[in-house]
């Protein structure tokens, strides 16, 4: 019997039952290539300002197959850059703060739309705590504050937590401190994105799924049912841009694993914390994440799995037994009482990584093409943030939106094979071995700084 793709997928609500695929050539304003958060936020947004628009979304399996049905459930205000790159690169601390300022709205906005359009997505905004867990993860949370003040947000963005404020929000191991912010909520992410297509369908924009793009050039989308021609193309592929003809280098998918255990009791839950459905990670480099479901599980994730060789995308490589147990194993190590508790599910799926780990939304008039992404695995709410600034981009409107810094970036293009390769999984093992390091010696790693500033830019 194969196995669900993911929790999320396995316990929706109605049977994932494919739309028809596109049937014959057709002309239409704008084509979305991607049934994902992207593609489905940039929908609903321009359908509402503009009712007469003709929009097409194409997607190659079904909406929601993606990141958007198997990601962590968090609704975030988390941009792949520091703010302190973000201003670099923008040539402007106010600039940095106004996208942070934006991404912090944004998620009461997800929860607004929810709302009002009946998407029960099991929104709860809780905020993210992350933990530190040995001194040089402390020193860490307090720089990253320290950051925070000087770009003018204060204790109600994010706050410094003591050991006991971080334990009443998370009761793990060898907790030293941590920090605390009130911008995310946990959300059944299956549930809103297919909860999204429903909604846009319903306001008269075509969905075609079981469409897969191969080309995408001067506002024509190639696929073998058919040929679309637009007055734009909005690609929305992210962790999937690769598979579509001249975009093979654009944007690397990079997979995150993630499990599902049982549901818990009560009495297990009294001893792990999370009471509000908070989101949780720690300072480590190599990145966990994970959440309390509306039924009581514990989902958690991180990266760990490796790149494959030419942005190979494959359904056996969302499955690595070395790496789940892994996760089981840290997960153990976090909170002991979870230690002998049933996993139900594993799964994981590829996200999308551009070369300098910088998000952007673009419209190119010349070319007809439109674009959002390089999300790093954080685009629940930076996704809708681009749909509703693509929206805007592309009715030709000037607002607060357009000008925001990561409007109009660039990222240069990803390496040749085997340079990526080589290069994208050096990366994971430096990454993999410098928590190692750093509890060992007690001071920051080397390696794992070296490897920001080539790679990241920090």
């Amino acid at each position: 019997m194969n196995e669900p793709l993911s929790y999320w997928h396995d316990s929706l609500p109605d049977p994932l039952v494919p739309r028809s695929p596109l049937s014959a050539d057709l002309a239409v304003d704008v084509a979305i290539v991607g049934a994902g958060y992207t593609g489905l936020w940039t929908a609903y947004y321009l359908k509402k300002a503009e009712p007469s628009a003709r929009i097409a979304v194409l997607e190659a399996n079904f909406a929601g197959f993606g990141a958007s049905g198997r990601n962590g459930g968090w609704c975030s205000a988390i941009f792949p850059s520091s703010l302190t790159k973000v201003a670099k690169m923008a040539g402007s601390r106010e600039a940095a703060s106004a996208l942070q300022r934006t991404l912090n709205a944004t998620v009461d906005e997800v929860g607004r739309v929810t709302a009002a359009e009946g998407i029960a997505c099991d929104y709860a905004k809780g905020g993210t705590v992350v933990l530190a867990r040995t001194p040089v993860q402390l020193e860490r949370a307090r720089e990253e504050v320290e950051e925070s003040r000087g770009f003018g947000f204060g204790e109600g963005d994010l706050r410094l937590l003591s050991v006991g404020e971080a334990r009443a929000h998370a009761n793990a191991t060898h907790v030293l401190g941590g920090t605390f912010t009130p911008h995310c909520a946990a959300i059944h992410p299956a549930r809103l994105v297919r909860g999204l297509a429903n909604v846009v369908e319903r306001m008269g924009v075509a969905i075609y799924e079981q469409t897969a793009a191969t080309a995408i050039r001067d506002g024509v989308v190639t696929t073998a049912r058919g040929t679309v021609r637009a007055g734009t193309v909005v690609r929305a592929t992210e962790g999937y841009t690769a598979t579509i003809g001249g975009f093979k280098r654009t944007i690397a998918p990079v997979y995150s694993l993630m499990l599902a255990t049982e549901p818990l009791s009560d009495e297990v839950w009294a001893q792990i914390g999370l009471t509000d459905r908070q989101t949780l990670s720690d300072f480590r480099h190599l990145i966990i994440y994970g959440q309390r479901t509306a039924d009581g599980r514990f989902a958690f994730g991180g990266r760990g799995a490796p790149y494959h060789f030419g942005s190979s995308i494959k359904p056996e490589y969302d499955r690595e037994p070395r790496v789940h147990a892994e996760l089981e194993r840290v997960l153990g190590e976090l909170f002991p009482v979870l230690r002998d508790v049933k996993v139900t599910h594993t799964w994981g799926g590829a996200l999308g990584v551009p070369r300098d780990w910088f998000a952007s939304v673009s419209l190119d008039r010349r070319a007809k093409l439109a674009w959002a992404g390089g999300y790093v695995g954080d685009g629940v709410g930076a996704s809708n943030l681009a749909g509703r600034t693509l929206a805007d981009l592309l009715r030709g409107e000037r607002t607060e939106l357009t000008a925001l810094p990561w409007v109009g970036h660039r990222s240069r293009r990803w390496e040749v094979e085997p340079v990526r390769w080589l290069g994208a999984n050096l990366g994971l093992r430096v990454m993999s071995s410098a928590d190692a390091e750093e509890a060992r010696t007690g001071r920051p790693s080397r390696q794992a700084a070296v490897l920001g500033r080539a790679f990241l830019g920090h």
